[in-house]
Formats: C-alpha cells, structure tokens, sequence
C-alpha cells in the first residue's frame, strides 16, 4: 500500500508536493533510489523544496550531490514551482520520517513518534513502539497502552533513534 501523508498545509503546497512526488519518485526509482519524503515550506531565507532520499546500502553526499544536479534539470524543464525557491537533496537521516505503509513496515518494532490529525481516545501525539502494520493502519504501544491510528488519520510520523540504544530494524 503507498500512502502520503501531508502536514497541515495550504492546498497550494500540497499540490506542489503532489507534483514534486509525481515527477521525482520515477527518477529516483530508476536509479535505484527511494523517495522518503518532500517537503515544501517557507524558510526564513526563501521557500525551500528538500526531498529525502535513501537506498538499501544508504546515501552519500556524492549520491546527494547527483540526485541534486538531476533533479534540479528536471525542475528547470518541467517548471512546477512559479516563484524561486532552494533545492536540497539529503538522505533521511537517524530520525526519518515514515511516510508509505511500507516504510512503517520495514521499522516495525521500532520506536515511533506520530501526530495525528484527529484525536485517538482523546489524544494526538503518541512515542511509543510499533507494534503492527496492516493496510489501513499502524498498532502503537504508548506506555503499556495499545492504540490503532488509521494512515489516513496520520500527519507526521518518525522513526525515533535514541543514541544510548539501537534502531530496532526488523
């Protein structure tokens, strides 16, 4: 199952993220890469368009400097941005978002920080341990406390690293 998420957003933004994920993700599929995440915002220096980008055996700074120069010709083409903005490439990092069910698959016994866009039994933010994944939702453990999210109630989720342990990656 694929699922995006969206952060709370105007619907401007949201379609500029559509496209950008509609444009890219074949690219990068090509070259033997996932797209993790698109974010599109205003920063204090100008809009920013940063994508997160990873593979299995991870990504370098070359493999970002690449994708950028790629990307950023394919942008220049397609033009789905009318006003300037700054294009960064960066691999998703220790604390990466979780986007596609199977994204919450691949972590699951993992810690896990989610905010949902309604409240599940009276509450919107949740740290805890992924417990399962099915198709319409992730099974989270909050303090001994089991709770069911559906995706599309999803507004942000991220792998949760602590350094003192590891990732648990299943």
């Amino acid at each position: 199952m694929i699922f995006y998420m969206q952060e709370s957003q105007n619907s401007t933004t949201d379609q500029v993220i559509a496209q950008i994920w509609a444009l890219t993700e074949p690219v990068l599929h090509a070259e033997g890469m996932e797209l993790i995440e698109v974010e599109f915002r205003r920063e204090s220096h100008g809009w920013v368009l940063r994508l997160y980008i990873d593979r299995e055996e991870g990504i370098s700074v070359d493999d970002c400097a690449q994708v950028s120069r790629t990307l950023s010709d394919l942008l220049d083409v397609t033009d789905p941005i009318d006003y300037p903005y700054h294009l960064e490439v960066s691999s998703p990092g220790l604390n990466r978002p979780l986007r596609k069910g199977e994204h919450f698959a691949r972590f699951v016994g993992s810690t896990v920080e989610i905010r949902t866009r309604s409240p599940v039994m009276e509450r919107r933010n949740f740290k805890g341990t992924l417990e399962k994944v099915t198709s319409h939702s992730i099974h989270v453990n909050c303090d001994s406390v089991p709770y069911e999210i559906s995706l599309e109630n999803l507004d942000k989720a991220r792998l949760k690293y602590f350094q003192s342990g590891t990732r648990g990656e299943h």
